[in-house]
């Protein structure tokens, strides 16, 4: 299981992305779709089609990551929203990552993400 700081900024891309993407061609997605900076420090996760696969590009200061995650059965519950990408906190990414569905879940009124 992956985790990271709680003040990590997650983007998720809405759109499928193409997965054949790798460093190049997923940090172009980034400074075009979703117009972030990459070197922010953000983790920028997409996925194919399908939802069974995902990817995630991180900058760690001395150049990039690429993270991939192919399911081998199901898909992962992608969150819908307007425009080309959400923010999501850690927590989120993570059950996101375990294949809890999101839509399904809600925080109490109190709860602060």
């Amino acid at each position: 299981m992956l985790s990271f700081p709680t003040s990590v900024r997650i983007f998720l891309a809405l759109e499928p992305c193409d997965m054949r993407k790798s460093f190049d061609g997923l940090h172009a997605q980034i400074d075009q779709a979703l117009e972030e900076n990459v070197r922010s420090g953000a983790l920028f996760v997409f996925s194919n089609k399908r939802r069974n696969l995902l990817k995630i590009l991180y900058f760690d200061g001395s150049g990039l990551w690429v993270l991939a995650k192919r399911l081998e059965k199901g898909t992962f519950t992608w969150p819908q929203g307007t425009g080309e990408k959400i923010a999501l906190s850690p927590r989120a990414l993570a059950l996101l990552l375990e294949g809890v569905d999101l839509t399904q879940t809600k925080a109490k009124k109190w709860y602060k993400c």
